[in-house]
Parts: structure tokens; sequence; C-alpha cells
């Protein structure tokens, strides 16, 4: 059952203190606002305070906890970024699509199970309006040899 806690009421009581929003890392925008729609570019598993992201192969370099940990950073990032957008996470009424890539090492086939690091982070956030279509990729490269790459559409209100 849901609560009737607003997502940024969630966020405090999960003890989750958001990163700041990070500049893109090319030519784009972090988040695009098409009528009640916010689409968040690609995020990856930076740590606030830290230069480095979560960086190497899934089944090689990291194992699946260490890869949902990972997709879970990804996807305090993937908030920080919507919370800059739209000014409060109390504005999303729903979460529509997830697209989560993983960084995996030849035969590591469990991509679903890292990706729900971040799939599980958004239910606790926004309850039920956290459930989502969700597609989760494994990739031979991601950006700068990061371990999950996270973008998401969400549904927003003024």
């Amino acid at each position: 059952m849901a609560s009737s806690k607003s997502a940024e009421a969630r966020l405090v009581e999960l003890g989750i203190e958001l990163p700041p929003a990070h500049a893109p890392a090319g030519s784009y925008v972090p988040v695009r606002r098409v009528g009640d729609f916010a689409y968040v570019s690609g995020q990856g598993p930076l740590i606030e305070g830290c230069e480095e992201p979560v960086t190497g192969k899934v089944g090689e370099a990291l194992d699946l906890d260490q890869a949902r940990r990972a997709a879970y950073l990804t996807g305090l990032n993937v908030l920080a970024a919507l919370r800059a957008e739209v000014g409060s996470l109390d504005r999303v009424t729903g979460l529509v699509k997830l697209l989560g890539f993983v960084n995996a090492a030849p035969g590591f086939v469990r991509i679903p199970e890292v990706i729900n690091g971040c799939s599980d982070l958004m239910q606790e956030v926004f309850g039920e309006d956290g459930r989502h279509a969700r597609s989760a990729i494994g990739v031979a490269e991601l950006p700068f040899d990061i371990a999950v790459e996270i973008e998401l559409i969400a549904a927003v209100r003024d």
C-alpha cells in the first residue's frame, strides 16, 4: 500500500540527502521538459564528494552487490537532476519509464537485478507512483567506464 507521504517527506524519513545535480558531461541538458513530462538524461554513479564515479565491468571489477549499489547511487543522481529542474520531487505525479544500462562483462546476465538498485529506490521515494515501465540492458562499454547509466521519464505538474 502506498504511503500518503510526499516524496520529499519520504526522503527525510529514509535519511536520504540528495547530492547536488551534476553538470552534463557533453553537449546536452540534464533534464528536458516537454508538456507534463520531464526527460532525465543518462546519469552515472557519481558519489558526492568524490571526483571519480563507480567504474568497471560488472561481473569482473564489480560484483552484483557493488553494481546494485552503483545503480542506487545513480538513482540518487537521477533524482537530484529531476529536483533541480522541477523544484521539488513533490511535483512528480508518477514515473513513466526507466532505462538502465550496465557495463557488463561477457557472460554477466543478471542485468535486471543490478537496475533493481535504482528501481527499488524510486519505489521507496514515490510509493506506488514510483512503479515504472523499465528496460535493463547490458552493454560492452559505457562512457568513462562507468558501471551503470540510467535515464528516466517522469510525469510532472506545475
